[in-house]
């Protein structure tokens, strides 16, 4: 699609549109392009994608801040969702986190389908240092999750017997409206699994899930992106019994650094230099997250310019090379010289034929002069 990098025109809004009208244009463009009203339309599920990046981006004022300003290249780094390569039910699960809704159709596309019901994704977050970007590191997590109740198995039940729900038939979903605009939701009473039990689990209270805190590996591989999800299959909530447990999806955080500003695998540092050594050329040790390197600085630096040293900066995630660190050099003007050195300077002004600001005495050094010129006075008298 020609416009999918405009957010404004995928949504059919004004780039001045307030909160209220992007989230009523989000929510027409989600009931239009639903995969449950357009089953096995993949254009219509592509746009659906597409609409749903948008209103995360126009939703969210420092995103949308930054797009106005940068367009999508912008956006690198701020986490926004891998929707074009998100899976179907990911796609619902994240509409959900964003938006507040998911099945509006009462189809394939809510959190709830027939059968034992899988588990909950769940999200941590991980901070890392640019030298840990550079070598991969690993880290250990504490999460909460959901786990089945042993006492009753996850049946709810002390005796592991339940009933029918009343409420919904036992189909766990209830209908809201009518016509094509009806909205199918998990039934209130029993939560969606269309049965209740009367005698609850005294472990679990009913609920067939307790929470446990627990301990989980992250390896976060060299080249490691600014809110790059890294996806842990099966570490997330428990599921109903037979179903499968939900993912963890680490969400990367890298850390400001002490040098460097990162810019994708390139990272860009300054270095503080004098004016001689910018004039006449220098040999400098610069910073790396390794450690220093050597670099020559040619005669005539300016204030600004870029020196490259190549294949030190990050790696990308694919091993197959390193970034450049960008070495920009700033010349520093003393704020304080010896009497030689503003002397000498004042001689290479002359050479220049450059007008420079009249040489100022001190206090000191105009009483001397004029006790001198007073000395000198009463002798010639």
């Amino acid at each position: 699609m020609a416009g999918n990098d405009d957010y404004y025109a995928l949504l059919g809004v004004q780039r001045n549109a307030s909160p209220e009208d992007i989230k009523k244009a989000y929510r027409r463009c989600a009931i239009q392009y639903h995969p449950d009203r357009n089953p096995g339309d993949a254009q219509a599920e592509a746009r659906f994608k597409e609409c749903a990046e948008a209103y995360e981006v126009l939703s969210d004022p420092e995103k949308r801040a930054r797009y106005d300003q940068f367009g999508k290249a912008g956006l690198r780094g701020t986490g926004v969702h891998d929707w074009a390569h998100a899976d179907r039910y990911d796609i619902f699960s994240m509409v959900e986190e964003l938006f507040g809704f998911g099945d509006l159709f009462g189809g394939i596309g809510g959190r709830r389908r027939h059968g034992p019901q899988p588990g909950q994704s769940l999200r941590c977050f991980i901070d890392v240092t640019l030298e840990e970007v550079l070598a991969g590191a690993e880290k250990t997590v504490r999460v909460a999750r959901q786990e089945l109740c042993e006492a009753c198995g996850g049946s709810g039940s002390a005796s592991g017997k339940s009933q029918p729900c009343a409420t919904c038939g036992g189909q766990g979903r209830v209908q809201q409206g009518g016509g094509f605009f009806r909205l199918v939701r998990d039934c209130p009473r029993c939560g969606g699994r269309g049965s209740v039990v009367s005698d609850p689990c005294p472990t679990c209270g009913g609920n067939r899930f307790i929470h446990r805190r627990r301990t989980i590996d992250i390896t976060i591989p060299p080249g490691v992106e600014e809110g790059q999800r890294i996806r842990y299959a099966g570490q997330g909530d428990a599921g109903d019994p037979g179903a499968p447990r939900g993912d963890l999806f680490a969400v990367v955080r890298v850390g400001e650094h002490a040098f460097f500003e990162r810019h994708g695998g390139d990272l860009l540092c300054q270095v503080p230099v004098s004016f001689t050594q910018a004039a006449l050329g220098a040999k400098l040790e610069v910073p790396t997250l390794e450690g220093t390197e050597p670099m020559e600085i040619t005669r005539g630096t300016q204030s600004g310019d870029l020196y490259r040293l190549k294949g030190k900066g990050l790696p990308d995630l694919h091993g197959r090379r390193r970034g450049d660190i960008l070495v920009q050099v700033v010349v520093e003007v003393p704020r304080k010289l010896s009497r030689r050195q503003e002397e000498l300077l004042r001689e290479f002004a002359t050479t220049e034929k450059k007008g420079v600001l009249p040489h100022r005495e001190g206090f000191l050094e105009r009483l001397a002069n004029y006790i001198k010129q007073q000395t000198e006075a009463k002798d010639d008298s």
